[in-house]
């Protein structure tokens, strides 16, 4: 994998693409049942071979991080 600063790193399969006219919603599985979902260009969509099944990896980068309690 190439290097990169962003600490939290995820791999995972994506599970669903739906494609609009300028945004994709893309769904990524994880491991534990968990998902990801990210909005992306379509452009980037279509430059990365985006589909379902593939392998890829969500990379989080955020000044913040919060959490919550009941």
């Amino acid at each position: 994998m190439p290097e990169i600063s962003a600490r939290n790193v995820l791999k995972g399969k994506v599970k669903k693409v739906t494609p609009g006219a300028v945004n994709s919603e893309i769904i990524v599985s994880l491991p534990g049942d968990l998902e990801v979902v990210s909005i992306i260009t379509k452009s980037s969509t279509e430059r990365l071979g985006l589909k379902e099944g593939k392998e890829v990896y969500v990379v989080v980068k955020a000044s913040n991080v919060m959490i919550m309690t009941d």
